[in-house]
């Protein structure tokens, strides 16, 4: 009893029970319609059947004569069928005919009427005059007329065969209710048997994935049906939701690597500076250490904030039509001294007029962080000089940003790892950095309905960053 109220809460059985009412009535409604109208129609034909034999009666009295009437109406009479006829005098007295008691009133007001009768058999023995031979009763629907003789004419059906008709139409009807609810109950049983079981194995996947095994996968089958679709989905949140917690994960290492050694370069600085033989020298050291230190840890923090603000989503109003040319070329500008400083030639090919919907301070980051980038590894292997160029230029619906450099490049396979959080190809992690600029310009893509991407540049490295205009 349990497991059925169980299964009867749930919404699926509730509407395939509410869709299986619904067409058992309208099953019943039409099977009664179309007996309603089969018996009308039988009622109907055998009206027709009577007033074409009155006419028919009339017309050969009319134009033959009484004997010509009676000699069709006693060979109609000696049929079987459900044929019924009655020829009497003016008085009404029983002349010929297979009916031999008819009540007074049919005879006396001509019209259509019904009433129970006594009729010979045919069929039976014959055991004198025809009023006596063997009777059988029977229902009749009968019109009388006055024929122009004054002579009463009734003429009518048995109406029993009928009401035998109605009765298998009736049973055939209660047969067919009966095998509709039955066939319903079944083929409902069924569907909600099969949505269940894939509700259940949803649940069941889900219940797995609740207990720790993220690896888990809703089955997809091979009907290609909304449950099928709805499946895809869920492992499409699912893929996302187990790469969210793993690069959780390797988030959470890395911070704890890059923070371990600053942290404790800032606890040594400060235990040396502690100590009774440190001079007032020592001590000023330590604490321009600390202080830079400090500043790095802030950067880095700085760093994570903007990321989770950027993936978190702009706020309303965020995004405003700004001119992107001047952005990039001023942080160009900027730049451009510090990387002469360090031998490195910088190249400009900035489009000018160039419309972006986008947010000014994130656009100007981005362009920040890949130019430091590019500082940074813009140094060639063999010794020569280093490039960067710099890149502004509408493509179809999109703004292009480029910053090409000719360092050592970056692997293919490692072109999608470094667009992930405290990702440094460097393992050493003796460069400077935090393996958060490149996420932070990814993320700043993705914001802007974007891509960010590394490609090529043969050698070293071309960042490109696709922004939907």
């Amino acid at each position: 009893m349990s497991r059925f109220a169980q299964v009867w809460r749930t919404s699926t059985v509730r509407l395939t029970a509410t869709f299986i009412a619904i067409f058992v009535v309208f099953a019943i409604l039409l099977m009664a319609f179309i007996g309603w109208q089969s018996s009308v129609q039988i009622q109907r034909q055998q009206a027709d059947d009577i007033d074409s034999e009155v006419r028919l009666f009339q017309r050969i009295e009319a134009t033959q004569g009484i004997r010509a009437l009676a000699f069709a109406l006693n060979r109609l009479s000696g049929q079987p069928g459900p044929g019924v006829y009655f020829l009497g005098d003016a008085s009404g007295q029983y002349l010929l005919g297979n009916m031999t008691d008819v009540p007074p009133d049919v005879l006396i007001d001509p019209g259509v009427y019904s009433f129970d009768y006594d009729r010979p058999d045919p069929l039976g023995e014959d055991v004198g005059n025809l009023p006596d031979r063997r009777k059988r009763s029977g229902v009749a629907v009968v019109r009388s007329v006055e024929l122009a003789n004054g002579m009463r004419l009734v003429v009518g059906r048995d109406v029993v065969e009928r009401r035998g008709y109605s009765a298998i139409i009736l049973q055939s009807f209660l047969v067919g209710v009966v095998g509709i609810i039955l066939f319903s109950v079944v083929a409902g049983g069924v569907t909600a048997r099969r949505v269940l079981k894939r509700i259940d194995t949803i649940r069941d996947t889900s219940t797995k994935i609740m207990s720790g095994n993220l690896s888990e996968r809703v089955p997809i089958t091979k009907r290609n049906d909304e449950f099928d679709g709805l499946a895809r989905n869920l492992n499409a949140m699912l893929d996302r939701i187990e790469q969210l917690l793993q690069g959780l994960k390797e988030v959470t290492d890395n911070v704890a690597h890059d923070l371990k050694t600053p942290l404790t370069r800032l606890r040594n600085q400060a235990e040396g500076a502690l100590r009774d033989t440190a001079s007032p020298q020592t001590r000023e050291r330590a604490l321009e250490t600390v202080i830079e230190e400090s500043d790095k840890l802030i950067q880095t923090f700085n760093a994570l904030l903007m990321i989770a603000r950027v993936e978190a989503g702009a706020p309303s109003g965020a995004l405003t039509e700004i001119e992107i040319s001047p952005i990039v070329a001023d942080v160009a500008e900027l730049y451009t001294p510090v990387a002469e400083d360090e031998g490195i030639e910088v190249s400009t090919d900035i489009a000018e007029g160039v419309l972006l919907r986008a947010n000014r301070e994130l656009i100007g980051q981005a362009m920040v962080n890949l130019l430091e980038n590019a500082m940074k590894y813009a140094k060639p292997e063999d010794g020569s000089t280093g490039r960067i160029s710099i890149g502004l230029e509408k493509i179809d619906a999109n703004v292009v940003i480029t910053v090409a450099d000719n360092g050592p490049g970056i692997p293919e396979a490692d072109r999608i790892r470094v667009l992930e959080r405290f990702v440094r190809l460097e393992k050493s992690r003796s460069e400077q950095g935090s393996g958060l600029g490149l996420a932070l310009v990814n993320a700043v893509a993705r914001l802007h309905g974007g891509r960010f991407r590394i490609e090529d540049n043969s050698p070293g490295v071309r960042a490109v960053l696709e922004l939907p205009q």
